[in-house]
C-alpha cells in the first residue's frame, strides 16, 4: 500500500525522482516496471506495472458508449521504468495533457501513485475543503 505525499521537483528534461520510501517497495514489486496515464481529474495515474495490467484489462473490457474513456485512459497510457538513477521520464505529451512544469506532488493513493502539478493540487484541495464533506462521508471520524 502506497500513502503519503512526496513534493518533487522535474528536471529539464521532464524526469521525476522517485522518493527513496517508495522506490525500493517498487524495485520489489514490479521490478522498477511502470505505467503512467491521464486522469481527467487533472493528474497522472502511475501504477506498477501488474497492477495496471488489471486495470488495462477491464478497461479494454468497457463497451463501445465508454469510448471516449477509454481513450483517456488506455489512448495516454505509457510504460516507463525506474532508471539507475531512480528517476522516470514523463513524457512532453503527459506533462502537458495535465500541465505539470516543475513543483509536483506525488501521493501515494493505496495500489497507486497520483501526480499533481503542484499548484494545481493546492487549489483542487482548497476547493474540496470549502466545498465541505460529501453527504456519502457524513458518518466518516478518526
Amino acid at each position: 500500500m502506497f500513502q503519503g505525499a512526496s513534493a518533487i521537483n522535474l528536471d529539464a528534461k521532464g524526469r521525476m525522482s522517485i522518493p527513496a520510501k517508495h522506490r525500493d517497495a517498487l524495485a520489489l514489486q514490479c521490478e522498477g516496471r511502470l505505467t503512467l496515464t491521464r486522469h481527467p481529474h487533472g493528474c497522472l495515474l502511475f501504477f506498477p506495472r501488474s497492477v495496471w495490467e488489471t486495470h488495462r484489462e477491464q478497461i479494454a473490457a468497457w463497451p463501445m458508449s465508454a469510448r471516449a474513456w477509454q481513450r483517456i485512459f488506455l489512448g495516454n497510457a505509457c510504460d516507463v521504468e525506474i532508471d539507475s538513477a531512480g528517476r522516470v521520464l514523463i513524457s512532453p505529451e503527459l506533462r502537458a495533457a495535465v500541465g505539470l512544469e516543475k513543483e509536483v506532488m506525488m501521493l501515494g493513493m493505496g495500489s497507486h501513485f497520483e501526480i499533481w502539478d503542484a499548484a494545481r493540487l493546492a487549489a483542487d484541495e482548497a476547493s474540496a475543503i470549502a466545498g465541505g464533506m460529501p453527504d456519502g462521508l457524513s458518518n466518516f471520524s478518526f
